[in-house]
């Protein structure tokens, strides 16, 4: 068993795990912990527990200390700094004409690197601007691309139902959402209606999927109904007789396949009642076209190996 305290950097981001070491934690309180990207300033969201060794990613970082006045006046600073940060970061841009937009830009804690979030429909070359960025900046500069669920994340707003986004309000994850989702809840496929504010199909259809398939009922229509299956075979197969359905059924088409003797006779009535000439196979009422033989001249024309004379 490894004890773990759980750590959220982001409002309605992802929680990590690290190792308290011997500091006596609470849900709530403000740490100062060692990551990959350096140290960072994070919120506990989640008491120290006991979990297991198989289910913790390796390394497991450790929490620094908790965090100071002059940690959070500096967290503060930071804030601040982004500010001025996005305004350069967009004159930048624009100067270079650079089809990217900027969403956000992050400073770590101890201000080793600066990342700037941004959106762009392809790949963008921004070498040039990443050397101007850092000629102003003098720290590591980082250009990051992500899509527009996230930058929905980022930049918050209400969704069609009239609450804050599900997605900047509590989920730390974004998880796959299908138009099927959407069929099992028997909702409208339009896209306007099931569509949030990103454009994408809302986080919210997967809510109630798991709901919608344990509710269903299964099919208890006898054999016989709504399968496209004869009556009589279905009740040779639901008997289990070895296939005597089957041959009542073949009993049943062929008694009504075989014509009647007076069926017959009526047939044959109306057969002698019909004209000669619409009898047999020609009995197409339709004038016969003249066909000219291949070998006889036309009128007026002479014909081959005769003169005038007649020679």
């Amino acid at each position: 068993m490894v004890k773990v305290v759980g750590v959220r950097f982001k409002h309605a981001g992802k929680i990590y795990y690290f190792d308290p070491v011997d500091i006596v934690l609470t849900a709530g309180d403000a740490v100062v912990v060692e990551t990959v990207r350096g140290v960072e300033y994070g919120e506990v969201v989640v008491a120290p527990k006991e979990i297991e060794a198989d289910d913790v990613v390796q390394p497991l970082k450790q929490v620094l200390r908790k965090a100071t006045e002059e940690d959070v006046q500096k967290r503060e600073e930071n804030t601040a700094k982004e500010k001025t940060a996005f305004n350069i970061g967009l004159e930048k841009i624009e100067r270079h004409g650079l089809p990217m937009k900027l969403v956000d830009v992050e400073y770590t804690f101890d201000g080793s690197k600066i990342t700037f979030y941004f959106t762009a429909d392809g790949r963008v070359d921004f070498r040039e601007l990443v050397k101007d960025l850092a000629s102003v900046f003098r720290t590591r500069i980082e250009l990051r691309q992500i899509g527009v669920r996230d930058q929905a994340k980022m930049l918050g707003g209400l969704g069609p139902c009239g609450r804050f986004l599900c997605c900047a309000t509590f989920l730390g994850d974004f998880e796959p959402v299908s138009i099927r989702m959407a069929k099992e809840q028997n909702l409208s496929l339009n896209p306007s209606k099931i569509s949030g504010i990103c454009g994408r199909l809302m986080c919210c259809l997967k809510f109630e999927t798991e709901l919608y398939k344990g509710g269903k009922e299964p099919d208890t229509k006898p054999a016989s109904e709504g399968n496209g299956l004869c009556p009589l075979r279905a009740e040779g197969d639901s008997a289990g007789d070895g296939g005597s359905g089957e041959k009542e059924q073949k009993q049943s088409f062929s008694a009504h396949s075989e014509p009647t003797h007076d069926a017959q006779e009526k047939s044959a009535d109306k057969e002698a009642e019909k004209p000669e000439h619409s009898k047999g196979k020609g009995s197409r009422n339709r004038k016969k076209r003249y066909r000219r033989p291949r070998n006889r001249p036309k009128k007026g024309q002479q014909p081959k190996g005769e003169d005038k004379s007649g020679r």
